[in-house]
């Protein structure tokens, strides 16, 4: 896969501590489009000096906003690939290369597969994702697309699915051919962005049924 068809979509809110370090590191595989989702720190200054094309939402938008920021940037600038890596340390960079040959054997959707989860929410909407889908981590932040399955939803995401909806509408359309990679997830470096269990459980079941509903 040519470095010039693939764009690496990172959301970022105050992530001043890794966002240099993440930028530099997948760039050698794509390039990096940084969404600084509102940061009050320099997030958005570190991940420019780094090399990364960088999208600045005034104020806090959300996760599900940052990356349909990031999306439609990148299939305006034409790239055939597009890759969503957390901001955060948590996801290896250097996976980035399997997940990008999983697309070279004809996949149209990669999904990364953590080894654990951290909130119950997560355990049930991956079991009920499984059984109806085949998708066994779907928020796991690591996934890989062809712009095309991108295009044909017409947008990344609709009902605030937590990242989830682009996926889980390819897994649901058997015309896309859909690859894991399974990986042991690394321990963030600073504060959740996802907020308290209570709020996240929340997030994550709301998506859990508006997929039911809506896919």
């Amino acid at each position: 896969m040519e470095t010039s068809s693939v764009a690496i979509i990172i959301p970022a809110l105050n992530e001043s501590a890794t966002i240099s370090k993440i930028v530099n590191l997948v760039k050698v595989y794509g390039m990096p489009i940084v969404i600084d989702d509102g940061s009050t720190d320099k997030t958005a200054e570190l991940a420019l000096n780094a090399g990364a094309t960088v999208i600045s939402h005034k104020v806090n938008q959300g996760y599900e906003a940052a990356l349909n920021s990031g999306f439609k940037k990148a299939a305006e600038m034409g790239f055939k690939v597009i890759l969503t890596i957390d901001a955060d340390g948590q996801h290896d960079p250097s996976l980035i290369g399997k997940f990008l040959k999983e697309i070279d054997t004809g996949k149209d959707v990669v999904l990364g597969v953590r080894n654990k989860y951290q909130r119950v929410a997560e355990k049930i909407f991956a079991l009920y994702t499984q059984d109806k889908f085949g998708v066994r981590d779907p928020l796991c932040g690591m996934k890989a697309y062809k712009t095309h399955v991108y295009e044909t939803l017409g947008h990344f995401d609709s009902y605030k699915s937590v990242g989830t909806e682009l996926a889980l509408f390819a897994a649901k359309n058997k015309k896309f051919k859909i690859g894991e990679i399974h990986f042991i997830v690394k321990d963030r470096v600073g504060v959740s962005r996802f907020g308290t269990a209570l709020k996240g459980n929340y997030r994550i079941l709301r998506a859990m049924f508006y997929s039911f509903v809506r896919i």
